[in-house]
């Protein structure tokens, strides 16, 4: 495991959602399930306008609403500026 890698995450799939996983793994080539998991969570926070943080940012950077309690209006990977479609 990764040293940056400081978090474990458990997830139960059924016997479909585990064939999609290892044919799209498979087709990928990626090393492992825990890589393929991993870049299709990326591939799904990306495609909503989420990123990754910046170093050093805070969580009180991603909120959805300002210190002053107006809503947050920057894109700042919270979605707040993001509209329905």
């Amino acid at each position: 495991m990764a040293a940056d890698r400081i978090e474990r995450l458990q997830i139960m799939l059924d016997a479909k959602e585990l064939k999609a996983l290892d044919d799209w793994r498979f087709k990928k080539r990626m090393p492992s399930r825990a890589a393929a998991v991993r870049e299709i969570i990326r591939r799904g926070l990306q495609a909503e306008g989420f990123d990754y943080a910046a170093p050093g940012q805070s969580s009180s950077s991603f909120g959805i609403m300002n210190s002053d309690g107006a809503e947050a209006s920057q894109g700042n990977g919270s979605g707040a500026d993001r509209t329905e479609k």
